[in-house]
């Protein structure tokens, strides 16, 4: 079992563009990507003949509204971290919403998805107030992770006032190479996993910068996508 996680989508913010992610393997769209509309785009024309030209193909979406679809055994995901401290962060996994302001269960801090990397189904989901919360719930909710778990993060506000070197080792071990340099009000979205031998590929981080900033003390929301290796055994 490769324990490594392989990207195979690309991962960008908002605002400026980010570096474009490497990808595991191409993907060609299949005919039944694209669904024109086949009714005649007009009436009969001056000489009487029906003008038989078709409307604009609507590109097709795949689950989580990823443009194409993931390979076999993988899991397609999007998410979206909050946007300063006004739009709340969206996790979808598998054309499920996970967690978002809708279901009411996003806040302020660290937004926080289990997934089983089996069956790829949701474990809990909660969020965890990272500037007037407890940080030691955050870390009773990482700790005793079973190998194999998926954590999907997403920030939303201020994800780092309470963390301390615990809580980034713990994210370091599931793969995250940004969370050792996460700050008040930066913009994070990760996806790790318990027992990953490598820094994951799933990762986008971007500094609260008043220079670089898109919103008056906040830097851009961040958008990633793409396909998880599925598990093929429980650990």
């Amino acid at each position: 079992m490769n324990k490594s996680l392989q990207r195979s989508r690309r991962g960008h913010s908002t605002g400026p563009s980010q570096t474009p992610a490497p990808t595991c393997s191409s993907f060609v769209a299949p005919q039944s990507a694209l669904s024109p509309n086949t009714a005649p785009a007009g009436g009969p024309n001056p000489a009487g003949e029906v003008d038989m030209r078709l409307a604009e193909p609507r590109a097709r979406k795949y689950k989580c509204g990823l443009p194409q679809p993931c390979p076999e055994e993988h899991l397609a995901f999007r998410m979206v971290s909050g946007a300063a401290n006004v739009i709340g962060p969206k996790i979808c996994l598998e054309d499920k919403m996970l967690m978002s302001s809708v279901k009411d269960n996003v806040g302020r801090g660290l937004n926080v998805a289990l997934v089983n990397g089996v069956s790829g189904e949701l474990i809990e989901a909660r969020a965890f107030d990272m500037w007037a919360g407890d940080v030691n719930d955050l870390l009773k909710f990482i700790r005793p992770l079973h190998e194999g778990t998926l954590v999907f993060v997403a920030s939303y506000d201020d994800p780092a006032t309470k963390m301390n070197e615990e809580t980034r080792k713990l994210f370091s071990d599931l793969g995250s190479k940004n969370v050792k340099d996460l700050a008040f009000r930066d913009s994070w979205v990760f996806v790790g996993a318990k027992g990953v031998q490598n820094k994951s590929p799933f990762e986008q981080h971007v500094k609260n910068s008043r220079h670089t900033n898109k919103y008056e003390g906040w830097p851009e929301a961040l958008e990633m996508e793409g396909c998880i290796p599925r598990r093929t055994t429980a650990s």
